[in-house]
């Protein structure tokens, strides 16, 4: 029988046979991967650039820390802020993340809150203080993304301080202008999405600036800001498709919970693509072309 199948022409027992030739392929590419990084330095820089920074542990470390920040900073902003800051923080939020229902119910009823003595003598400098101190835990874990993006040591505490409450006041600046911002004035998308790519693009590259120390000279910094500019674009976006259904859904099936578990997960996506742009900024800015045109230097530690 087996004599009879091999004059057919057949192979009695495949089964070797395609072990070997499936061995022979992964040992091709595992080959073409290995040499990858030597063909295609770029993609090779990027990857373990990526790896180094340990880019989902720290999104998800920058969104819980956001998250976490948000809720204290609101109730100083609920107690102490005037009436037309709140409406312009309460639009932001419900654009940002499409609050419907009784979840924008619940974000009005806080901002509703009247400005009176009462109610800031009961907050107190004390919770002032202790809200200021966990808002700035994002603005630290941002510090440290960054500088691990270009290598640099831990910054002094001492230092750092007064640019991690420059950073919070300035972003909650840019949360109010955003929508109308988005909109172009009220003249459109065609005005808004280009308006909203060059805020974006110059308040990253001042974020990084500011944040690292200025220990890296600005042109250094801009790549990294332009890809966090295209990434806040589109994700925003997708965002306004995408984040009114999800949060709709998550608040039928879970109530009050699903909005934590809809804004963490819109977090974690949305601090994913910011990494993933602030590192791949300093791997594009470190290219031989763009390197010499921003005089970019290629040594650790000495930018």
């Amino acid at each position: 029988m087996t004599e009879s199948l091999r004059r057919a022409g057949r192979d009695p027992d495949p089964g070797p046979r395609r072990w070997e030739s499936a061995k022979e392929r992964a040992a091709r590419l595992t080959a073409t991967a290995k040499g990858a990084p030597e063909r295609f330095p770029l993609v090779g820089r990027a990857a373990s650039n990526l790896i180094r920074v340990n880019l989902l542990d720290n999104a998800t470390r920058l969104a819980a820390q956001a998250f976490l920040s948000a809720l204290p900073a609101l109730f100083v902003v609920a107690v102490f802020a005037p009436a037309t800051l709140k409406h312009s923080i309460t639009g932001s939020l419900r654009e940002q993340l499409g609050l419907q229902g009784s979840a924008q119910q619940q974000v009005q009823q806080l901002m509703n809150t009247p400005h009176d003595d009462s109610a800031s003598q009961s907050f107190g400098v004390l919770g002032v203080l202790v809200a200021l101190a966990s808002a700035t835990a994002l603005s630290r874990a941002l510090q440290r993304v960054c500088e691990r993006a270009w290598e640099m040591p831990k910054h002094s505490a001492r230092l750092a301080l007064w640019r991690w409450v420059v950073w919070l006041l300035a972003w909650l600046v840019f949360l109010v202008v955003q929508v109308p911002l988005r909109k172009g004035f009220g003249a459109g998308l065609w005005l808004g999405v280009p308006l909203t790519f060059l805020a974006s693009t110059g308040v990253w590259w001042w974020t990084q600036h500011l944040l690292l120390g200025g220990r890296v000279r600005w042109y250094p910094l801009l790549p990294g800001a332009v890809l966090c500019g295209v990434g806040e674009v589109g994700f925003g976006i997708a965002s306004q498709v995408w984040l009114p259904y999800a949060m709709s859904e998550s608040v039928d099936k879970f109530g009050p919970y699903g909005v934590v578990f809809t804004v963490l997960s819109w977090l974690i996506a949305l601090f994913t693509a910011i990494t993933l742009a602030l590192v791949l900024g300093r791997v594009v800015s470190e290219e031989p072309i763009v390197a010499r045109a921003l005089g970019t230097r290629t040594e650790p530690g000495s930018w």
